[in-house]
């Protein structure tokens, strides 16, 4: 096996970098709240994003990666296996590059939160879910609850999706995990499902103390992909799995910025996941969507930055 790939030292800042979704990063506002905030905020270093997809080959040069305070992957696990080799196994494919939108730091090319560290949890088969995987995706969220405060876990991109319309929770041996996790100030959220459902959305994110993150079209702030009215927020992407790598890495920069700033987050909810939700609603664009009938919030990082440090 090859030696790790070591960037340059330029990791800390954030102006230089290329985005690794130009248009999408553009309207979320990441691309100026890096601007803005380049020497302010360390764009996620110290955190750790835990992802629980189907499987990541670390063999990949963008998951070799070493930054100068340390390696990009601090962790894995496979809870089908029992071990911690997250290898994907055919049909998986989906965990090794779902986690690019929120972490990329290779050769310039930047993910949201792109000094954020991440452990990658194989708890699935496949992400578009062929039968009952409950149990290990129970057992991977257990491990992230043991793990959180050795890797500083603050968010979870909890990939799966069922491909269903769901109105309502679904309960599921999940779902005293996302409890633990919600209780524990970690942000997790799931992405709504790509079929252009109005009338529901894909499990888990249907799921209590799980966000459900939808989307919006890259370049139009027009609703699209699955959604309803247990969608929490809309992202810019092409696919909600996007849109959700999005979210969790934004999450962990305005959790920084809340940090920095000394902002009393206590005012919004009663654990930092839901307030960050909050700000992100409040600060949010407001988008019309004509097939739902319903009114969305879509991600503005910036604006959601710009509120916590100017109080």
């Amino acid at each position: 096996m090859s030696e790790p790939d070591t960037n340059t030292p330029s990791q800390i800042l954030a102006s230089s970098g290329i985005p690794f979704e130009a248009e999408s990063f553009q309207q979320i506002g990441v691309t100026e709240s890096w601007r803005k905030y380049n020497d302010a905020l360390s764009w996620g270093r110290g955190q750790c994003l835990a992802v629980l997809d189907d499987g990541c080959d670390l063999t990949v040069a963008e998951w070799r990666v070493v930054m100068p305070w340390g390696p990009k992957v601090i962790a894995t696990y496979n809870s089908i296996d029992r071990n911690d080799d997250p290898s994907p196994v055919p049909p998986g494919y989906h965990g090794t590059s779902v986690g690019f939108p929120s972490s990329l730091n290779y050769q310039d090319i930047r993910g949201v939160a792109f000094n954020n560290s991440v452990a990658h949890v194989r708890c699935i088969s496949v992400v578009h879910l062929e039968k009952d995987e409950t149990a290990t995706m129970a057992a991977g969220l257990q491990w992230v609850i043991d793990h959180r405060a050795e890797y500083n876990i603050t968010a979870v991109n909890l990939s799966p999706v069922d491909d269903q319309r769901h109105g309502a929770p679904v309960p599921t041996a999940i779902d005293e995990k996302l409890q633990s996790l919600r209780e524990l100030d970690v942000w997790v959220s799931a992405p709504c499902g790509n079929h252009h459902y109005t009338d529901g959305i894909s499990w888990p994110a249907c799921q209590p103390h799980c966000f459900a993150i939808g989307a919006t079209v890259p370049g139009k702030r027009a609703v699209h992909l699955d959604r309803w009215s247990n969608t929490d927020l809309l992202v810019a992407a092409g696919a909600t799995s996007s849109s959700n790598a999005c979210a969790a890495g934004c999450a962990q920069i305005l959790r920084e910025a809340i940090e920095k700033s000394g902002y009393t987050w206590r005012r919004k909810a009663d654990n930092l996941p839901e307030a960050m939700m909050a700000i992100f609603s409040e600060s949010g664009r407001r988008v019309e969507d004509e097939a739902t009938g319903l009114i969305f919030a879509e991600l503005d990082l910036l604006a959601a930055i710009d509120s916590v440090c100017s109080r």
